[in-house]
């Protein structure tokens, strides 16, 4: 196919989250067309999976420029910058109205099942490069259809693939039987009956990240009116400094603010800490569960477990593509090393773009949480960078898609939450000596930041 009838073509948008959207403002705003694939019903369906949650972003920071000058003209009203949206209102304010804005640009109920290369399979080099992409979906109601496209913005995001509990990756023993005592969201304590699972209840909570600390500061609030509500927080790693995150430090206020109420529900001993334990296996014993160590520790019974270890990409549709991916991370090679954990704070890496996303597969780019990877923490802002570069480049201008448009918040965190592991690198990680296997009750008789 010659380079004029590539132009022709449409450039597939997976996803009608807020990056995907973004990405199809951007490829509008620079005159080429999107075709937004969408598997649920609406704008932001993953982001409805947690309406409930509040950002620590403001609105200022969560909405893209080009997908604002989309709306203008629509009567469209701009949220108050300053404040917090939920995830809803994230949505119902924000997103769906982008969407109608691009209209039939955006599809619903396309679930897409594989991306290739026209008549080439992942094996064949000869006139590979000169091929369109093909995208093959599914329809809500079964059809199937075959597409073609220029090039292919993946945007579908983690949601759909939470990690387990298991501390090696893998599903804990016994933990897909428990599942009707697991979730591996934050549970929405307005709904009643939500409320009514947790109230007066022993609850594990395992993860060590912003959804951790949101799980533990709800359940927290639930233990106020409720007595008997405990929240056991399991942590793979020990307590230090960094556990909570940058707090004061962080120049996402409200981000800090999160990690400070997680902090303030474990001194009030509304929560309790293990530290130093990876789950094994997960036991029933009755009607409740036992959680075990591999170092043989056993839990006392809880009565539900959260689950908020991370989110990972779904690749599998891309098996066909050439795609250039850390063995780590499973972020795209030359993002990794700014992202790693292992490494560094999360939250803190500077805005990157095209040259960072690119594959051995031209014209394929992850972007948005799918572009982390494993690697948490992501900000909307850094994807709304990111899909600005990508449409710069398709569009051909390479001097916009290399420039920086985004300076991006430090996270107040130093050190990387993979050296918390590793007691050799305790001092420089901020993790001490106190990742030896403990279990603590943290303000009764225990320092708030334990010591070495």
């Amino acid at each position: 196919m010659n380079a004029l009838t590539a132009d022709k073509l449409p450039v597939v948008v997976i996803g009608a989250g807020p990056i995907g959207l973004a990405a199809a403002a951007h490829l509008v705003e620079r005159g080429i067309e999107p075709l937004v694939l969408e598997t649920g019903t609406s704008a932001g369906s993953a982001v409805r999976g947690w309406s409930h949650v509040r950002l620590f972003s403001t609105w200022g920071e969560l909405i893209d420029p080009a997908g604002e000058k989309l709306l203008a003209p629509t009567g469209w009203v701009r949220p108050d910058s300053s404040t917090y949206p939920t995830g809803g209102d994230w949505a119902e304010r924000y997103l769906q109205p982008l969407a109608d804005t691009l209209g039939d640009k955006v599809r619903y109920g396309a679930t897409v099942t594989g991306v290739a290369r026209a008549g080439r399979d992942r094996i064949v080099d000869s006139g590979r490069d000169e091929q369109p992409f093909t995208v093959h979906i599914q329809s809500s109601d079964g059809a199937e259809e075959r597409i073609t496209a220029r090039a292919v913005i993946d945007a579908s995001g983690t949601w759909s693939v939470p990690s387990p509990m298991g501390a090696d990756g893998l599903p804990a023993l016994g933990e897909k039987k428990a599942a009707d005592r697991i979730t591996y969201r934050v549970p929405n304590l307005s709904d009643p009956a939500v409320r009514a699972r947790y109230a007066g209840k022993r609850t594990a909570v395992v993860g060590s990240g912003a959804s951790a600390f949101t799980a533990l500061a709800l359940l927290a609030d639930l233990a106020k009116e409720n007595d008997g509500t405990h929240a056991v927080w399991i942590l793979r790693r020990g307590i230090s400094d960094n556990t909570y995150g940058g707090g004061e430090a962080d120049q996402l206020p409200a981000r800090g603010a999160l990690g400070l109420r997680a902090k303030a529900a474990v001194e009030a001993g509304q929560a309790s800490a293990v530290t130093g334990f990876r789950t094994q296996a997960v036991e029933r014993d009755g009607e409740r569960l036992v959680l075990a160590a591999e170092d043989g520790r056993r839990l006392d019974p809880v009565d539900e477990v959260i689950v908020l270890t991370g989110l990972r990409p779904d690749l599998s549709f891309l098996s066909e593509l050439r795609l250039g991916l850390d063995e780590r991370l499973q972020a795209p090679t030359a993002l990794a090393p700014l992202i790693d954990p292992n490494v560094h704070s999360c939250g803190t890496v500077y805005p990157h773009g095209v040259n960072e996303l690119s594959h051995p597969e031209q014209g394929i780019y992850l972007v948005g949480m799918k572009s982390y990877g494993r690697a948490p923490t992501f900000l909307a802002m850094t994807g709304y960078e990111q899909v600005r570069s990508i449409a710069a480049a398709l569009a051909g201008d390479r001097e916009a898609a290399e420039r920086v448009e985004l300076t991006l918040p430090e996270s107040g965190v130093c050190g990387g939450a993979g050296l918390f592991d590793d007691p050799e690198n305790a001092e420089e990680s901020g993790g001490g000596c106190c990742a030896a296997p403990t279990t603590l009750q943290i303000g009764v008789g225990a320092p708030a930041s334990a010591g070495c």
